[in-house]
Order: structure tokens, then C-alpha cells, then sequence
């Protein structure tokens, strides 16, 4: 799963929501702060751009190339390196030829930036003149993300690099004076009028790219401070974003991790990846002492994370309440246009549908052969498969499991990952995990994995590329103001390659236990990618709303309220999975909370692909024409209204209880393999 951080001002301008991402959108794995080899994991203390106002649920890739604090838990030293074949890395000379180029670039940015302040109290001036600015902005924004990719795909490359972290750190700044050049435009565009702006938009054609836009800045206009304020307000990214920056150095820097020795005599250090690769492991007592080693050590700072998120809800209900939103929730989605019943009606029907997760922690149990699951029973799969998949196997798989999307898909994906478009596998110093970045406008996507010959790399493959087809087709359908897209939409495109991937499989799957593991591996996907991150927006939301009451958040309390909710979701009183007291403190381990309520996106994707999937699999007419319209719209309009014209109403129950149906589904064909083999 993809961790960001975004503007830590994580308001609702409009105009510039989706222009200040890179769409670097990470991978399958929906465990936050995972950092095992298919799963992106990024130190939360990213210096903010000081964006105006910005959403993070359009900045979601954003950031991730600028941390200027780099966990080594993001290393993926501890995979071994493969010879180094020019064919299985990205060719970054396609972005820039060398660092001389990418320096006359930043040059250029800087003098885009000086332009831009020109046109401060001009936009009212004619068509034209507004034209002429918009057209500086985003043509200088266009480039900006062109240097961010490159930069940061340097970095990645080998996070040991100190110049390639340097560059990214030099370009950070730049960035921020970009954000604040630019701060003026909305309030004067409010200023303007919405009469003469429409007059404009209807006089000149040429702003036909940006009428969308515009017409965002006024919707969300009872929300707009003006232009001082407005300032203010981008610069108190410097403050509201310590909290996070507090987790960040407590986490990866402060607290000294347990080492253990494992049954077959593995010294295992628990730092946060650490717990990732060793929690999974086949030997249940290494298992419950994976846990009994690690979650103390964030209860031993228990007091100290608990400042650090209350800190963090305070400042989220700050911007809300300064912008006269009612509600964190409601400031959250109003720059995505998002109803608030997306987010209730998930928790309503994640809550109501609870039996079918416990249906499959049971089948868990039962599969592995242990009548008395503990929470660290959560993570070994349920079957186990010794078959290895090449990077070549990979391709091949990946091509035929997509011809449902047509010859024309699948061309252009062939074109892709034949491409030198994909990192491929670990070496010293590559940032683990994996991640599709598609900012690149006017270039390419490309994807970083670390491939291990796997299985979960072949779906973390098919997932990223997911992602890179969806920049691919947005970018080419859409001028750039309205290429980039929102998180809401993100994942959709990843989890449809996954569902269309496991039905491939499936099919040419030569025995039950290889059957068994992919229907396994996708189960365990549906709990952690809907369940899970349903079960952590429930306890964002309750949070948020504590201290919009006037409530306190010590870590005690929190520990509290997140173990009920634990503890409910996974049937503790009815004897399903026991939850021990040690790891309800489990909320300080996850970064995502302090994304105002960012994480519940995952699950409604998840949904809507699956819903799309289906109707694919079916060859319900018209179905694949639908499926990409979404996708090549990028981001023409606001996330729910692409997705509910394209037959899936995330505010309603259906989509959710069509996913846990499939769910079940699943569980019926396992059960089914499971008694033909009992005969």
C-alpha cells in the first residue's frame, strides 16, 4: 500500500487539487507500514509543498519523492541482487538526457514561477489575459512534475545516494516557492466573480481545458479565505505538519527495536520491517514472540504517540472549522465533491457484513489447523505454494489474464512492460516495496518493483501496471489540467488487474493446492484491502469526532477505542480470533491516521473493481468500453460522480454487498475443493 504525505494544510482548493501530484500511486499490499518487498513504504516526515489548500486525496502520489527523511526500514538491501540487466531497469534519459538538462529544467521553473507572480491582479483583466496565465501555471506545472519524477526515480534507484537525495530535497523547496507564487489565484478568481468568469470561459475556447476547474473554485468558494489568509494558511503547513514529523522520528529513529532469537535459530531484529517479514512466519511460537517482542515497545511510548495524533485531529478540525466546514469528515472529501454518505454507507455495510469476515477468519483457522486464532495468526498464508514465477512468467501471465480488456489494452500494455518503463528487481539501496508514477505528462508511467520470483510479485506486477495503464490512457485522452486523478479512483484500475489476474490463474492452475492459494491470496486480499481499512476509517472517524466535541485523545484512551473496535471486527467475544490486551495499541503503528481520512479510498476501490470486474467477466455489453471510459477520463470531473456514471454508486449499499458476495463466493469454491479432497 501506497503511504503519502501530503500538504499537511489538507483543505479543499480546487483549482490546483490535481496539478501539484506526481501520481505515484503504491502498491497491492493494503498493510500500512508494511515493508515487506511488494509493498511501498515511506517515512511520514515529507517536507510539505505549502500547497494552497490541496486535498490529500488528490495529492496521493505527490510527495513521495521529496522525503528528506528516509527510514532504513525502505531499503531492499535484504533481498539479494540480481546482475543488473539494462532491459530490467527504467531509462531515466527519457525524462532527461543527463543532470545538465534536468538543471536548465529546474532553471526554467524558476523563472516560470517569477512569471506567475506577473499576473497577480490581472486575472480579471479579459479572456485573454486569464488564458495567458493559466496557460504559464500549468505549462510550468507540466514541467515541475517531469523534474519530480526524475528526481525522485534517481533517488529510489538507491536511497544511499546523497546527491540523488540532495536533488530531491533542492527540487522540495522549489516546489514550496511554487505553491506560494501560486496562492493568489484562487481568491482572486473568487474576486473576479463568477459572472465574469463565465463570461470568459464561453468568449474564449481556449479555456475549455480549465472551465472544469474554475467552476470547482467557485463551487467551493463559501470555503475560501482570501488572499492573505489564504497565505497564512498554506504557510501553517510548517507547523501542522510536526505531528506527523514527531511519529516519523519516534518510529524510525528514536525507539530501539527488540531483537529474538527464532526457533531455528534466526536472530531477528524487530524494527517495522522486521515485524513485517517475521509476524507471517510458519512457526506459531516465533509468531506469538514476534508479538510479545514488538508491540511493547509501542506501548512504551504509548504517551507520547497519543500527543502526537491528538496533535494531529486538532489540526485537521482546525482547517475544517476555520473554513467553516461542520465537520474534519466533510472538509476532508469536499475537494473530491465526495458525499459523506460514501464513508457512512461503508462503515454501515462493512459493519453489517461483519459475519463474512468472520466466516473467513474461521476458514483461516481451520485451513491452518489451529482451533484457537490469536490476532498473530492473522498473517502466514493458508496454503503455501513453492512455485516460482520468473519476470518473464510474469509478462506473459500478466498479457493473456487482461485480454477480457481487449486487443487494444493489451497492446499497449505489451508496449509498457516490453518498455524500458519498469525497475525490476532489489539491489543495494532501492527503496523496497513498489509504486507506478505516472507524472510524468508528456513522457511515460513507470513502475518500480522488487521482484521476487513469486507469486505476490506477478500480482504486485499486474497491480502497478494497473496504475501505469491508468496514467497511460488518462494522460493521452486528457490535456493535462484534467489528466491527473483522485485517490478515490486510483486503486480501481490496480484491484481490476488483480481480479482479472486471479480468474486467469485459476484457469490454468494444474492442481487444488495451487488453486487453494490463489482463491487463498485473494481472501486475504479482501480482508486487509476492504475489511481492514474499513475497520481504520471507523476509528478515524470516531477520533475526529471526539475532539470535535471538545474531547481529549490521551494514548490510553486511544488504545481503548481502537481495541473495541478490534475486537468487534474480528469476533473476540464470540470466540473467533482472540485479541490480547498487547496489540490494541496497534493504532500507533499505522502513519495512515494522520492523513485525514485518506485510508477508507483502498476500500471503496476495491469495491468498485470488483464490481467492474465482474460485469468484464461477464462480457456484459458495453462493459469494457465503460471500465476504460473511467479510466481515460483521469480527472475531467469530481472521483464519485466518474465512478457512479460509469454504474457503480459508492453512496448506496449495493457495491459493498456485491463485494462480500464475491467474498463468499470465493470461500464456496475453497470449500468445495476442500471437500472433494476430503473424498
Amino acid at each position: 500500500m501506497f503511504c503519502v504525505n501530503a500538504c499537511k494544510e489538507k483543505s479543499i482548493r480546487s483549482l490546483f487539487l490535481r496539478f501539484f501530484a506526481v501520481s505515484k500511486i503504491g502498491s497491492n499490499s493494503p498493510e500500512l507500514w508494511a515493508t515487506a518487498s511488494f509493498s511501498v513504504v515511506i517515512s511520514p516526515g515529507i517536507a510539505s509543498f505549502g500547497l494552497i489548500r490541496m486535498n490529500i486525496h488528490r495529492l496521493l502520489p505527490c510527495l513521495l519523492a521529496l522525503s528528506p527523511l528516509i527510514s532504513p526500514a525502505l531499503f531492499s538491501d535484504e533481498a539479494p541482487a540480481k546482475t543488473v540487466d539494462p532491459a530490467t531497469t527504467w531509462n531515466t534519459s527519457l525524462l532527461f538526457k543527463d543532470d545538465a538538462a534536468y538543471a536548465a529544467a529546474k532553471d526554467q521553473i524558476a523563472a516560470g514561477i517569477e512569471k506567475i507572480l506577473s499576473y497577480k491582479g490581472r486575472l480579471g483583466e479579459s479572456s485573454k489575459m486569464l488564458l495567458e496565465a493559466f496557460d504559464c501555471f500549468f505549462n510550468t506545472r507540466k514541467e515541475a512534475a517531469r523534474l519530480e519524477v526524475y528526481a525522485g526515480m534517481l533517488k529510489d534507484e538507491n536511497l544511499k545516494n546523497a546527491a540523488a537525495l540532495e536533488r530531491a530535497q533542492e527540487l522540495d523547496m522549489l516546489m514550496s516557492r511554487l505553491s506560494q507564487a501560486a496562492s493568489y489565484i484562487d481568491p482572486e478568481l473568487l474576486s473576479v466573480g463568477e459572472a465574469k468568469l463565465k463570461a470568459f470561459l464561453d468568449a474564449e475556447p481556449k479555456l475549455a481545458q480549465y472551465r472544469f476547474p474554475i467552476m470547482e473554485t467557485l463551487r467551493l468558494a463559501p470555503h475560501t479565505l482570501g488572499a492573505e489568509a489564504e497565505n497564512v494558511m498554506s504557510a501553517t503547513a510548517m507547523i501542522t505538519n510536526a505531528p506527523e514529523e514527531l511519529y516519523s522520528i519516534l518510529s524510525t529513529a528514536d525507539v530501539t527495536w527488540p531483537r529474538i532469537k527464532l526457533s531455528d535459530g534466526t536472530e531477528a531484529t524487530l524494527n517495522q520491517s522486521g515485524y513485517t517479514r517475521f509476524r507471517a512466519v510458519n512457526n506459531r511460537d516465533d509468531r506469538k514472540a514476534v508479538y510479545e517482542a514488538f508491540w511493547p515497545k509501542f506501548k512504551e511510548y504509548e504517551n507520547t504517540y497519543g500527543v502526537a495524533l491528538f496533535s494531529q485531529m486538532k489540526s485537521h478540525w482546525f482547517a475544517a472549522s476555520i473554513r467553516k466546514y461542520p465537520n474534519s469528515l466533510g472538509s476532508a472529501q469536499a475537494g473530491d465533491a465526495i458525499p459523506e454518505a460514501v464513508y457512512r454507507t461503508l462503515i454501515a455495510e462493512t459493519n453489517a457484513n461483519l459475519p463474512t469476515l468472520h466466516r473467513y477468519l474461521k476458514l483461516r483457522g481451520r485451513m491452518l489447523g489451529i482451533k484457537d486464532l490469536h490476532y498473530w495468526d492473522m498473517y502466514p498464508p493458508i496454503v503455501k505454494l513453492e512455485k516460482k514465477f520468473s519476470y518473464a512468467d510474469a509478462k506473459a501471465l500478466l498479457i493473456d489474464a487482461l485480454k477480457p480488456l481487449g486487443e487494444g489494452y493489451v497492446s499497449e500494455i505489451k508496449d509498457c512492460i516490453d518498455g524500458r518503463y519498469t525497475h525490476v528487481y532489489p539491489q543495494p539501496g532501492k527503496r523496497s516495496g513498489a509504486y507506478a508514477n505516472g507524472g510524468a505528462y508528456d513522457v511515460h508511467a513507470f513502475v518500480l518493483l522488487n521482484f521476487n520470483d513469486n507469486y505476490e510479485s506477478v500480482s504486485t506486477f499486474a497491480h502497478e501496471w494497473g496504475h501505469g495503464m491508468h496514467s497511460q490512457l488518462a494522460n493521452r485522452s486528457q490535456p493535462f489540467p484534467l489528466s491527473r486523478y483522485s485517490t478515490f479512483t486510483a486503486e480501481i484500475a490496480s484491484t481490476l488487474n488483480e481480479a482479472l489476474l486471479l480468474e486467469h490463474m485459476m484457469q490454468v492452475a494444474k492442481t487444488d493446492e495451487e488453486r487453494l492459494y490463489y482463491l487463498g491470496s485473494a481472501l486475504e486480499n479482501l480482508r486487509q484491502t476492504f475489511f481492514r481499512q474499513a475497520m481504520f476509517a471507523e476509528f478515524e472517524l470516531a477520533i475526529h469526532e471526539e475532539v470535535e466535541k471538545g474531547g481529549a485523545l490521551s494514548g490510553p484512551k486511544l488504545t481503548k477505542l481502537y481495541g473495541d473496535i478490534l475486537r468487534r471486527y474480528h469476533g473476540h467475544d464470540k470466540g473467533i480470533v482472540t485479541i490480547d490486551d498487547l496489540v490494541t495499541i496497534e493504532w500507533a503503528y499505522i502513519p495512515h491516521f494522520y492523513y485525514d481520512f485518506y485510508v477508507y479510498q483502498y476500500a471503496t476501490s476495491i469495491t468498485a473493481s470488483q464490481a467492474f470486474a465482474e460485469r468484464i467477466l461477464d462480457k456484459e455489453p458495453g462493459a469494457v468500453e465503460t471500465y476504460l471510459g473511467l479510466l481515460k477520463a483521469g480527472g475531467s470531473d469530481n472521483p464519485y460522480e466518474l465512478v457512479k456514471r460509469a454504474g457503480v454508486d459508492l453512496a448506496t449499499p449495493a457495491p459493498y454487498r456485491a463485494l462480500v458476495s464475491r467474498m463468499n463466493s470465493i470461500m464456496d469454491r475453497i470449500e468445495n475443493i476442500l471437500g472433494r479432497q476430503r473424498k
